[in-house]
């Protein structure tokens, strides 16, 4: 029994470890991102190898990433989650030029799981989510979106 209990309290430790309450995420390529100040305009973009649509925008927030660098922060979920060294090789062949959450945020943003993919959160610099968009965006739809806010 103590085991079993130990066990427990340590997953549970593991998967609280990688948030906080506070709303600070952990990157796969190292260092955090901090939801609850952001500090800039945050774009979370779920993504898979395997989504047609994730693919064809990802070009597209790359460039949305380089031209707003010092107000926009793009970072991606993938949606399946696998091992470190399998979503480096997948950001690789799809060119995924921005970091990637080990933990995805949609608890903190009190979020119902992903069901369609690609979906885009868009977060203001104070950590206030303001759009959740589904199917894909081009740079300009997103810019859109946070150059009036």
């Amino acid at each position: 029994m103590k085991k079993f209990v130990f066990i427990l309290y340590s997953t549970i430790f593991l998967l609280q470890s990688g948030c906080s309450n506070k709303g600070v995420f952990e990157l796969f390529e190292g260092g955090s991102l901090d939801f609850g100040d952001p500090g800039k305009f945050v774009i979370v973009n779920y993504w898979a190898k395997w989504c047609a649509p994730c693919r064809e925008e990802i070009p597209e927030l790359n460039e949305l990433q380089q031209d707003f660098l010092n107000e926009v922060f793009v970072v991606g979920v993938n949606y399946d989650q696998p091992n470190e060294d399998i979503l480096m090789k997948e950001k690789e062949l799809l060119k995924v030029g921005f970091p990637t959450l080990k933990y995805d945020p949609r608890s903190y943003f009190g979020l119902p799981p992903v069901s369609v993919l690609p979906e885009t959160l868009i977060i203001d610099h104070d950590g206030t989510l303001l759009h959740r968009l589904i199917g894909p965006q081009t740079k300009s739809s997103i810019e859109s979106l946070i150059i009036g806010e």
